[in-house]
């Protein structure tokens, strides 16, 4: 049988018609078993159940506020799930009523599963046979510290597998950052005002924090993925485990601030969160109106300027939550139509974690001078500073990523050291001003070996 090739729509994939470059053959990608969407579909069902578990407990004790909010966040989380797999695979275009049914019957993660699995399934069963329709893809890889341009050939089964797997990946941060971060300060409060932890509460808890964990460590994959779509990346097991470490500590330690904060203040802390959110919120908005640049009209085809306006302030609401919590490992721009700045952009995190560790630490101090109804078995001043200790260990874990275990850390124009050394070099007396350019261009010139 003829093979049919055709050329990828992603505008990212270099065309294959020029032959100026040195191409490498490299192997055919093999299929591999989706355990990312068969987890990511534990999660989604183990925390929906778990959530509409505890509704039913708080409508049982007559705890309506509880049971309220419990249920919105559980709600509006699944929803934008729902939307999210609807709009990454097109289905509004297709044929497809029981998919669409079971969307919204919020169960539409667990058919989306089932088809991957059989997708995989059929390609496990005609392993070793060529597929008449194949797709040419090239990528950049750093082999030695050199740029090595690869080509192989992904067949239509394989792309549609792994678009199932970006879709997954897109959901868990839907529903890490909108669902489970509120779902899991939430539960944290309630347990804290309540004294009491019960074990379907204690279930909840576990599956949202696994959730926002990993949600942000695909965050970090898939800003490196975004920033850097021209290569393939391959991250090992010891960077994985960084990030890990540290975006779980990262965001354990800024969830109980927060919520010792809100327990401490009680009703008065929520203008203040409300007021923080609001920044993150309109930062990119404001930037783009400053800028003066027109909405982008080409972010999806088919799409009026409404349905671009939706999906910005729906990637604005995510950027936010984000933020919210942790740091995003990308800068938002509303004006460009990748919608995000692929720059490195080290003043960006360097400002994120000075004005979120400001926070922290004036949230922790009226949690420890004004807390004295909270916690009274254990020392307050003690609990503050691992809270603080746990947050910095995290952007150490973060600082150690960036300079030793980035897959692409030769890429960059400078390192971490460089930049902090740069920023130093300004505080010094103007007396030099020579050396001082000089001494930072050099650094600047630099790049990590």
């Amino acid at each position: 049988m003829d093979r049919v090739y055709e050329m990828p729509e992603d505008p990212s994939v270099d065309q294959v018609s020029s032959l100026e470059e040195d191409v490498i053959r490299g192997a055919n990608p093999r299929f591999t078993f989706p355990f990312g969407i068969l987890f990511s579909t534990f999660l989604y069902c183990g925390e929906a159940a778990s959530a509409l578990y505890m509704v039913r407990i708080y409508r049982k004790n007559n705890e309506s506020y509880w049971m309220a909010y419990t249920f919105s966040f559980f709600m509006f989380s699944s929803i934008m799930v729902q939307l999210t797999l609807v709009f990454v695979h097109r289905d509004l275009a297709k044929d497809k009523p029981l998919s669409l049914f079971m969307h919204l019957i919020l169960l539409g993660p667990v058919i989306r599963c089932l088809e991957a699995m059989i997708k995989y399934l059929t390609l496990w069963k005609k392993e070793g046979q060529e597929e008449p329709y194949v797709s040419l893809t090239r990528k950049k890889m750093l082999i030695n510290g050199e740029e090595v341009l690869i080509e192989w050939e992904v067949g239509h089964s394989i792309r549609t597998l792994a678009m199932h797997r970006n879709a997954y990946k897109r959901m868990s941060q839907i529903q890490a950052f909108l669902g489970s971060v509120p779902q899991l300060t939430y539960q944290l409060y309630v347990t804290l005002i309540s004294a009491e932890v019960p074990l379907g509460r204690a279930v909840l808890m576990v599956f949202s924090l696994i959730s926002v964990t990993y949600g942000a460590t695909l965050c970090n994959m898939l800003a490196m993925q975004i920033k850097y779509d021209e290569y393939k990346i391959r991250l090992g097991p010891l960077e994985v485990l960084c990030i890990t470490i540290w975006r779980s500590l990262e965001i354990t330690s800024r969830l109980m601030i927060l919520v010792l904060f809100s327990a401490t203040l009680k009703l008065k802390a929520v203008p203040f969160l409300l007021l923080n959110f609001l920044i993150i919120l309109f930062e990119p908005w404001v930037k783009f109106w400053r800028s003066g640049a027109q909405m982008p009209s080409n972010i999806e085809k088919n799409f009026s300027r409404v349905g671009t306006l939706v999906v910005l302030i729906s990637v604005t609401v995510l950027y936010a939550g984000i933020n919210f919590s942790c740091w995003s490992a990308m800068q938002l721009r509303l004006a460009d139509r990748e919608l995000v700045d692929k720059g490195q952009n080290w003043g960006h995190m360097g400002l994120h974690y000075s004005v979120r560790l400001v926070e922290n630490v004036i949230m922790v101090l009226v949690f420890n001078f004004f807390g004295v109804k909270i916690l009274l078995n254990y020392c307050h001043s003690l609990i503050a500073l691992q809270l603080i200790i746990a947050y910095l260990i995290s952007i150490g874990f973060m600082l150690l990523f960036f300079q030793y275990l980035h897959p692409l850390r030769s890429l960059f124009t400078h390192n971490v050291v460089d930049y902090l050394h740069c920023v130093c070099c300004h505080r010094h007396p103007q007396g030099r001003p020579e050396n001082l350019q000089s001494s930072c261009e050099a650094e600047a010139r630099q790049s990590i070996v």
